[in-house]
């Protein structure tokens, strides 16, 4: 009897996608160049092979045994290698015995102005594709049991939203550093296009989120360490000591109206202050005090101030232990830190302030109860600017190429907010190109002009001098009237970039999630799966992932909730085959690949002496395989030999024996 494998029967199905493929790569000449690749006993090309007509053509040569492996040459696997792979189950066919070659983003796209080199790319591709195919072997997915339990770190406006959609279903364990609820959403004064109060909007989920029956609320907390199994995430948390036990505390204050320790606020960014004992603001949620550490002095005036003895400073920190089905990640971001651009005297001079600084003078819970003051000599300015574009759009090192989309309006905003208050002021917005992208955006802007007379100028300062009174000299030029300016003002205020919180790649290291080059979270894939992340089970949302502004905040936090949701209903999960294994008889227990292994899935049998990796942890990166010194790691889907199997069907060295 032969052992010897069946020959496998491979078609080859090219997409034009339209006209992104065939507008480059002829189409007969690369079917025609298909028909010779070995093992291929069928090609044929398709305007749209992701249509509905074009599974039925793979479908139709699948039941009629004419083929049992599958090559589809269109666009990248992201987009609908699941579409092909579900046609493959539904004729009764092992779905890993399909590849999808890339030969628009790889090809067409990449080489749309040398079409014989994009050809040549396609065919290699496809070369590339029938020799893996045909030695794919069949896999089965793995199904697993999901904890209906759900974690969501950052309890921003975005982490708020996704907290109370998933806690109509499910048990939502809130985790939030600070010691309230709220994020940057809390330190508004009002909201853009409406003029709504923030707080207005804001106090009331905040409310809702604290009495919700379904949802743990870990305020002072950070995650200490994840267990990235799918589906069962172990996760701990360190809720930080308050030196308060809250159980007893009714919150009546007197400690932080005894406590003679006073510290910059950093809610009101550093421009008001705080007791040592404090709540962060008024509506904070929880309405529960903190006593701050590292600014207090232990005289314990609070401790003979609290009737009921509930300040405690034995208190330690407690580590919690959650386990949980998904991840939704809404940790928020940073402001951009503009005094590394020395021209526009940040922190260099007094009257030159960031936006969120504005903010917070604007706000009627500000430092100075909503009356703007300069910080110089503390009289109302009579003429004020904003400079758009700090820290964003900007090719320098230290800034950041992207539009931050919340500037523009925001300025608008203050500004608008700065003429009610004071009419008789005079206000300049400085400014690239005003993107006014959102609904009711283009109507606000122009209202401001129209209505409340703001001055907008189109050009960049330049530098920024300091008078000695205290007052700003702009100078730079006009890009519209070509001329250069020369303007004074009491005030400069600068519009800053949103930028990826310090510690995203942290963060990202605990969940296993990717950073892209500007430092945020990066997404599956941008319009496909734009809150899933690559790890499974783990969601993102918000303004970590991306500068936008509150409704596109809210949107996304109710996409990732609803992505949680789908991911948990079921109560278990596939997980693809692509984890690697150790073969016991080779290794040599040298533990090299325990140390390089990202996902924490490898650990050290001592009673084998070997390595041992966690199926469920994998993620298929192909870093163990590569270290081990003993090939003794092999990887489902990437063998050695499928991988090798696609160099040699290139044969590089033939044409480099035929130049010599």
């Amino acid at each position: 009897m032969s052992l010897e494998r069946p020959k496998p029967k491979v078609a080859v199905y090219i997409c034009h996608c339209g006209k992104n493929i065939a507008d480059v790569i002829d189409m007969d000449e690369i079917t025609e160049y298909s028909k010779h690749i070995p093992n291929v006993v069928s090609v044929k090309n398709f305007k749209f092979m992701c249509s509905n007509a074009g599974q039925d053509l793979i479908a139709e040569d699948l039941k009629s045994g004419k083929v049992d492996r599958v090559v589809v040459a269109a666009c990248s696997p992201l987009m609908h290698e699941e579409t092909y792979r579900r046609v493959m189950r539904e004729n009764s066919f092992n779905e890993f015995f399909f590849e999808q070659a890339n030969i628009r983003e790889h090809a067409s796209w990449v080489s749309m102005r040398d079409h014989k080199g994009a050809m040549e790319i396609a065919k290699d591709h496809i070369k590339m594709a029938v020799a893996k195919v045909s030695n794919d072997r069949p896999l089965i997915r793995q199904k697993i049991e999901v904890t209906k339990e759900a974690l969501i770190v950052g309890a921003g406006i975005t982490g708020m939203f996704a907290a109370l959609d998933l806690a109509n279903k499910y048990k939502v364990h809130l985790v939030e550093r600070t010691p309230s609820i709220g994020g940057h959403m809390a330190q508004l004064d009002k909201t853009f296009p409406t003029m709504d109060c923030s707080a207005c909007i804001t106090t009331p989920k905040m409310v809702e989120v604290g009495r919700n029956p379904n949802i743990d609320l870990l305020t002072y907390s950070e995650i200490e360490s994840v267990d990235l199994n799918v589906g069962n995430f172990e996760v701990k948390v360190r809720k930080k000591n308050r030196r308060i036990n809250h159980s007893i505390c009714t919150g009546c204050g007197a400690c932080g109206e005894i406590c003679p320790v006073t510290v910059p606020n950093e809610f009101d960014y550093n421009m008001g202050y705080r007791r040592a004992a404090y709540v962060p603001f008024p509506q904070a949620i929880p309405e529960q005090y903190t006593i701050d550490i590292k600014s207090c002095i232990e005289c314990m005036l609070c401790v003979d101030a609290c009737e009921v003895n509930a300040i405690d400073f034995s208190l330690k920190d407690e580590i919690i232990d959650l386990k949980v089905g998904s991840i939704i990640i809404a940790t928020g971001n940073d402001i951009f830190d503009p005094s590394q651009l020395y021209r526009y005297g940040y922190q260099k001079y007094k009257n030159v302030l960031i936006a969120i600084e504005m903010e917070r003078l604007l706000s009627s819970t500000g430092p100075t109860l909503g009356k703007v003051i300069k910080p110089s000599d503390h009289k109302t300015p009579k003429r004020i600017a904003f400079l758009q574009c700090v820290g964003s759009r900007d090719f320098h090192e230290g800034t950041h190429k992207y539009c931050s989309r919340v500037c523009c309006m925001y300025a608008v905003k203050q500004a608008r907010q700065f003429k009610e208050k004071y009419p008789d002021s005079e206000v300049f917005i400085f400014y690239i190109d005003l993107r006014a992208f959102g609904k009711g955006y283009e109507e606000f802007y122009e209202i401001a002009s129209r209505e409340y007379g703001i001055n907008f100028i189109r050009g960049r300062i330049g530098d920024v001098f300091e008078k000695n009174d205290g007052s700003l000299i702009l100078r730079g030029s006009d890009t519209l009237l070509a001329e250069k300016y020369e303007v004074e003002v009491d005030m400069l205020i600068l519009s800053t970039a949103i930028e990826a919180r310090k510690d995203a790649d942290e963060v990202g290291r605990f969940f296993g999630i990717q950073c892209s080059e500007d430092g945020m979270f990066m997404e599956a894939h941008p319009k496909l799966k734009p809150v899933d992340s690559l790890s499974t089970g783990i969601f993102i949302a918000g303004t970590c992932q991306a500068p936008r502004d509150i409704p596109d905040s809210v949107a996304q936090a109710k996409a990732a909730a609803s992505s949680a949701d789908n991911f948990m209903y079921s109560g278990e999960v596939e997980i693809e085959p692509y984890y690697s294994m150790v073969q016991p008889e080779i290794c040599s227990g040298c533990r090299s690949c325990i140390q390089l292994c990202p996902y924490d899935a490898i650990s050290f049998d001592e009673t084998t002496k070997t390595a041992d990796i966690n199926a469920i942890k994998c993620k298929g990166c192909g870093v163990c395989v590569s270290s081990c010194p003993s090939n003794a790691i092999i990887q489902n889907h990437f063998t050695r030999n499928q991988i090798l199997s696609e160099v040699r069907a290139l044969r590089p060295w033939e044409n480099y024996i035929k130049e010599i």
